[in-house]
């Protein structure tokens, strides 16, 4: 029962996150939402008040947890520290509660990719390898584009990871590359979804541009969408086509992972 949704920015992987852990939610049960990406948005998504924003701290802000839990402070010059720190109680006591979802935004960390074995960074990938591998929630990861925050052993223990895309080859050829990199890291079950789609000649062209990915479905573009976003509401606030499709679009998911 753990998701990573991935993609382009801009193609609604937020939505699609945002969306699924309220579907979740509603059947009872317990959704565990990651906004993992640096350019964080789910909190908004999945209903949080403008004025409760700033109570959300992200994990890689928490200097003295992080110091506490690996035993360097975060930016020192610490040559020694904990590799495998606690983190099990992290949802619990550092969790923001959202309509039924436990919200956890990991923030900017510095990158793996730079060579950087720092706390901050320890201290994320152990907390997203105790998520997908010894919870029993519904954990749902709202990705940046790429898979870089999954390890191997992390990675291996997701049961689906979807990359949105949009009508449009640089949206496609992001999903190719997601996909490639998936593979290698031992993801078995890697699908598309297709958003912002205007009608069957969108279907057709992300039909012929990925072809050799499993597409799980499409959703049609709604502006109900953005008038949701310019008032502050999630976007399941209200009935719209859009809800519909991500309503039959995590049908196909049961279908094609019975495990969920």
């Amino acid at each position: 029962m753990k998701l990573a949704v991935t993609g382009k920015g801009g193609v609604g992987k937020t939505t699609l996150s945002a969306v699924l852990s309220h579907l979740f939610a509603k059947e009872g049960r317990k959704v565990i939402a990651v906004d993992a990406d640096p350019d964080a948005n789910l909190a908004q998504a999945l209903g949080v008040k403008p004025s409760e924003l700033d109570n959300i701290k992200p994990i890689s802000e928490m200097a003295d947890l992080i110091e506490e839990r690996t035993g360097a402070r975060p930016g020192s010059s610490a040559k020694v520290f904990r590799i495998n720190p606690k983190v099990d109680d992290i949802p619990e006591e550092f969790g923001y509660k959202v309509n039924g979802v436990t919200l956890l935004i990991m923030g900017k960390s510095k990158s793996a990719g730079a060579g950087c074995y720092c706390p901050e960074n320890i201290f994320l990938k152990r907390l997203l390898k105790h998520l997908v591998l010894e919870r029993d929630e519904v954990v749902i990861v709202d990705m940046e584009a790429g898979i870089e925050h999954l390890t191997r052993g992390t990675s291996e223990a997701v049961d689906a990871m979807i990359v949105v895309v949009e009508p449009g080859k640089r949206s496609a050829q992001t999903a190719h590359a997601v996909k490639l990199m998936a593979a290698e890291m031992g993801i078995k079950n890697i699908f598309v979804v297709a958003n912002k789609v205007r009608g069957q000649d969108d279907i057709e062209f992300i039909s012929k541009e990925l072809s050799d990915m499993n597409i799980l479905g499409h959703i049609k573009l709604d502006t109900s969408l953005m008038d949701a976003d310019l008032h502050g509401e999630p976007p399941f606030a209200n009935e719209s086509a859009a809800l519909e499709s991500i309503k039959q679009i995590k049908a196909a998911l049961h279908r094609f992972v019975p495990a969920l």
